[in-house]
């Protein structure tokens, strides 16, 4: 038997014979042709007595007349005792009556092979061990980190919705479909967020949404759109947002929530979107009258000189000089102040100019930014428009756009000093500033 603790070295050899041999004839081969060959201190009856030597082992097979198989000898010696004993093996030329050869195939270091055992074996301890620690360390982390943000969680109404701890207290709110996605949301320091529940949308979140600005913020799923269009139908929101396509809130880092909340758009596009009628007038006039307090106030950043400055020689043209003025100027100087339901009547030859725009524009739902002499200075989606103007450096003068005039965009256009805006529709409206002219293709 092969020693395991002492042997260093296995020869493996490869024996071929001309006839028919077994295992007992090559052992009695190998111990009589070597006998006296290398001296007393290399004789390999000796050497297996003292243990030196391990058990030779022998395969041999027989066919066609023929034999073939492999020897294999375990060694305790050092390389080179070790390769004069392979090299003695070759030296044998018969075994029994036949003819036979033996050739050396490989030397294998055993110590090397359990270094490689060692190293592969260390390996996986290091990864399967120490990894179950430090997984064991995140988890209880979580663990605590979650905790804190359950202890966060309040409960509002008899429907006990969750809820962030600022959802009271903040004038904007977010609408979010479930528990999880409240928790993620709290994650990020978002601590005025409400969760539904699912598709039955309970009356609490009703009552709260009559109050307050709200964003609904839903999954990128055909359950996240279900949720739009009962919130749409039972509550009033301000603002929608969705996460990207198939995926959900509670899935999303604080750089996508983040995006996702500054693409959101007004609600009168999504009702314009799903074909859903707008609100009745008298609900409308209650919910604006109620948000009136915390909605921004429109702005204008042309102060009363400016405006008296632009305003006056409207109202110093002597009447000789108007009927040669140009008829869109003269309609100008005429105008009343917009009013908050529906927008001024324009004459047919001022129209003429912007209506190629309007047609080309219908169903695309973009927006062209227009310079003071009525060239388009860029197109971009109408989503992208409250941005744009934002980034705008003075060069815009109006918008023309395939979508729903809304408050938002107003006080935007308003604070750039934009002279007009067209659309298509007019939203919910509730203070205008006079230094911007509010037009829709029906006018």
């Amino acid at each position: 038997m092969q020693n395991v603790d002492t042997t260093k070295y296995v020869i493996y050899a490869d024996i071929t014979a001309e006839g028919i041999v077994e295992r007992p004839d090559v052992v009695g081969a190998i111990f009589g042709q070597t006998e006296g060959l290398l001296g007393s201190d290399l004789d390999l009856r000796d050497l297996q007595k003292t243990g030196r030597l391990g058990r030779i082992d022998v395969q041999i097979t027989s066919s066609s007349g023929k034999s073939s198989g492999t020897i294999s000898i375990p060694s305790s010696f050092d390389k080179v005792e070790t390769a004069i004993l392979a090299a003695a093996l070759e030296t044998i030329d018969r075994v029994g009556p036949c003819i036979a050869r033996i050739v050396i195939n490989r030397i294998e270091d055993v110590r090397a092979s359990k270094r490689k055992y060692v190293i592969d074996r260390a390996k996986r301890i290091l990864v399967e061990m120490f990894d179950e620690n430090i997984l064991e360390t995140e988890e209880i982390t979580e663990e605590i980190k979650q905790s804190v943000r359950v202890e966060e969680i309040t409960h509002l109404g008899k429907d006990s919705l969750p809820a962030g701890p600022n959802v009271l207290d903040s004038d904007a709110i977010l609408v979010v479909e479930g528990r999880a996605d409240v928790l993620n949301l709290l994650k990020y320091g978002i601590k005025n967020a409400v969760a539904v529940g699912g598709t039955n949308v309970p009356p609490t979140i009703a009552d709260l949404c009559s109050k307050k600005v709200v964003t609904a913020f839903t999954d990128g799923d055909r359950g996240g759109e279900l949720i739009i269009k009962e919130l749409l139908q039972v509550a009033d929101i301000d603002f929608v947002a969705r996460a990207p396509e198939g995926k959900s809130v509670e899935d999303m880092t604080q750089k996508e929530i983040v995006r996702a909340l500054r693409q959101k758009i007004p609600v009168e596009q999504v009702l314009d979107l799903y074909k859903i009628k707008s609100q009745p007038k008298r609900r409308r006039d209650l919910t604006t009258k109620r948000k009136s307090l915390i909605r921004e106030k429109p702005l204008c950043i042309k102060n009363a000189a400016e405006r008296a400055e632009a305003i006056a020689p409207r109202r110093i043209v002597p009447r000789e000089v108007m009927p040669r003025a140009v008829p869109g100027a003269i309609q100008e100087a005429e105008e009343i102040p917009i009013s908050a339901t529906a927008p001024e009547p324009v004459p047919e030859p001022e129209r003429e100019w912007f209506r190629q725009h309007v047609d080309e524009l219908d169903g695309t739902l973009s927006a062209r930014l227009m310079d003071r002499n009525h060239n388009v200075l860029r197109e971009v989606a109408v989503r992208d428009l409250a941005r744009e103007l934002k980034e705008s450096n003075g060069d815009v003068n109006g918008v023309i756009f395939d979508g729903v005039v809304t408050q938002r965009i107003l006080d935007i256009a308003a604070e750039k000093g934009l002279e007009y805006l067209i659309g298509a529709k007019l939203g919910n409206i509730a203070k205008s500033p006079v230094c911007v002219r509010v037009l829709t293709k029906e006018a």
